[in-house]
């Protein structure tokens, strides 16, 4: 079923997999880094973005991407989907036209907070466990 949306073998789909994520990774870690610089918010924001959106489409090359965006607008998904991307427009937005260094670290924040509920939605009781985690330690 992994081959179906595709005519990349298994092993070529998972290289890209693993290179599309790492390369989110590194863009991440290399925004974030870029953030200490004089000006670097800009390079932040597009960095970490870039990142997120790597990261995101690496899931693509394991599900394909027909596949991938059916699950991504799932009910159980849609709502951590749509702020991820809404985050992840808003977070351009807020560096090269509103120029408002607070709101784009904001939004970044909540790209990784939505990209984190996005994907624990893949892990059977995972959001569950998360959920309860917090109610036992809040109250």
């Amino acid at each position: 079923k992994v081959l179906d949306a595709s005519t990349l073998s298994f092993g070529t789909r998972v290289r890209w997999f693993a290179i599309c994520f790492v390369a989110g990774i590194v863009c991440s870690v290399l925004g974030t880094a870029l953030l200490w610089l004089p000006k670097g918010i800009k390079l932040f924001a597009v960095f970490y973005t870039l990142g997120n959106i790597a990261a995101l489409a690496s899931t693509c090359f394991l599900m394909g991407p027909v596949k991938q965006l059916k699950a991504m607008f799932e009910p159980k998904r849609l709502m951590a989907t749509v702020v991820m991307l809404l985050c992840l427009v808003l977070t351009l937005c807020a560096v090269f036209w509103w120029n408002k260094k607070g709101l784009a670290v904001l939004f970044c924040i909540l790209q990784f907070l939505a990209m984190t509920w996005y994907s624990l939605s893949y892990i059977p009781f995972a959001r569950d466990a998360v959920i309860k985690c917090f109610t036992t330690c809040l109250g």
